[in-house]
């Protein structure tokens, strides 16, 4: 019935020491046999990514940044979304006024608050901001002003932080683009994940999964709840899919 399962990565295919699990390893390759697409779907940009996907022997294709990469396989960018230079000083200058770490993915890396960048911002291309903050206050003051400004998808990967693409772009739109190319329905992706930047494609999978340490409105908005990321939450689903459950 399912031909793609799209994983999140931190929370949910890797565990607390930020690995991937012998029985998570045993059954995304058992998946890849029968003939299902693999994919990362995740917040990370390639940098990080490709350890994993070494280790993993995957060849498929990814979203990577929340989405604002789309890759066909590893190593072919397929699309790529970015948000404006003076969007990414206007969030800097926010962050900055309420005194919150923040970080920003370029084509080039992370630059973040310690090592900002040492050239125009119009010389990069920009994927993603974030910023983070424990001050409940100061981060829902951001979050208001951020959607007040109407050109960022808003989501998070950790309850205490605010990541920022643009509009429209989200891991969603990636899978969308992915099952377009390959000719996939929606309804057959199988998508797991534990944060809000995962929402956007757990509810537009057929089969949208949060994992057992997932944020209350990720649970909220599965069809299921498998076991948590310690305890190969992610293994469980893909055995129950491969047995038609």
């Amino acid at each position: 019935m399912y031909k793609l399962i799209a994983l999140d990565m931190d929370g949910t295919l890797l565990d607390g020491s930020g690995q991937v699990s012998a029985e998570n390893r045993y059954w995304i390759w058992r998946a890849l046999d029968q003939g299902i697409l693999v994919c990362l779907s995740t917040g990370r940009g390639v940098p990080s990514v490709q350890p994993y996907l070494d280790e993993l022997g995957l060849n498929t294709p990814m979203v990577t940044v929340n989405g604002s990469e789309v890759w066909e396989k590893p190593g072919s960018l397929w699309i790529r979304h970015t948000l404006r230079p003076d969007w990414i000083r206007e969030l800097r200058e926010l962050a900055i006024k309420y005194d919150v770490w923040y970080w920003a993915y370029s084509t080039e890396g992370i630059h973040d608050k310690n090592a900002w960048v040492d050239r125009p911002l119009n010389e990069y291309e920009w994927l993603k901001f974030g910023i983070y903050s424990d001050d409940d206050e100061a981060r829902e003051a951001i979050r208001k002003q951020i959607l007040n400004a109407g050109r960022y998808e808003v989501t998070n990967s950790h309850p205490n932080n605010m990541e920022l693409n643009p509009k429209g772009v989200n891991k969603a739109s990636g899978l969308k683009e992915i099952c377009r190319r390959f000719g996939i329905a929606m309804d057959e992706v199988v998508a797991i994940g534990d944060s809000l930047n995962d929402i956007a494609m757990i509810r537009e999978a057929g089969l949208g999964v949060a994992m057992g340490n997932a944020q209350d409105a990720v649970k909220r908005a599965a069809d299921r709840v498998t076991d948590t990321n310690v305890n190969n939450g992610v293994a469980k689903v893909i055995q129950l899919v491969l047995q038609g459950g």
